[in-house]
């Protein structure tokens, strides 16, 4: 951590305060869990919706994967006919955090995620908390994806800060690691639990005790 003072903490979503995994889905439509791992790993695959988060349309997405795999059309269809369904909640003990800190006021609070522009309404819909950001960067709008350094330093030039004046918060390693090749602040999500301890640590929350 550097002597420089922590303007804004700024969140992932999926991972980190949403509970987003498509087998909330597929287990309704697999009876067995292996051909689910199967299908999402080589069918509607991470990257193929990494695409989507990169800014390429749903429909193209779906008429592409049909081509590819027409006896899955249907369970491709679903993908985003059911997208819904991917959402688990709220990750509780996480945004009590960023409730505390929205509160204290003593940060700001950003949120940066990877997310397909078309999706994203649904969760500003269901989550009420997402007003605690002043702003949230989504990746489909922006057709930059994280790790891409690019991406982390947009977000810091709308907002008029200094990579070091920033901390970014992600449950994915590779992302963390793009974040501190732009020069933020950074640390890999784990549990609510220790994301307290680190932002009380770094004097960015206050503790409980």
């Amino acid at each position: 951590m550097g002597d420089r003072r922590i303007e804004a903490v700024i969140f992932d979503l999926g991972g980190v305060l949403i509970d987003w995994n498509p087998r909330h889905l597929y287990r309704k439509l697999f009876h067995d869990e292996a051909e689910m791992e199967a299908f999402l790993r080589d069918v509607c695959s991470p990257a193929w919706n990494l695409e989507q988060d990169r800014g390429r349309p749903i429909a193209e997405a779906v008429e592409l994967l049909t081509t590819q795999f027409p006896h899955e059309a249907e369970r491709i269809s679903a993908f985003y006919a059911r997208w819904p369904e991917m959402l688990g909640g709220p990750i509780e003990g996480s945004v009590t955090v960023l409730e505390e800190l929205h509160e204290q006021r003593e940060v700001r609070l950003l949120a940066l995620t990877n997310w397909s522009a078309e999706t994203f309404p649904h969760a500003t819909r269901r989550f009420p908390f997402l007003d605690c950001f002043e702003d949230i960067l989504v990746s489909g709008r922006e057709r930059l994806v994280k790790p891409d350094p690019a991406i982390y330093r947009l977000l810091l030039e709308r907002h008029g800060l200094q990579p070091g004046e920033a901390l970014f918060i992600d449950d994915v390693p590779r992302n963390v690691a793009g974040a501190r090749q732009a020069g933020l602040e950074a640390c890999v999500f784990e549990s609510p639990e220790a994301l307290r301890r680190d932002l009380e640590k770094r004097g960015l929350l206050l503790s409980q005790v």
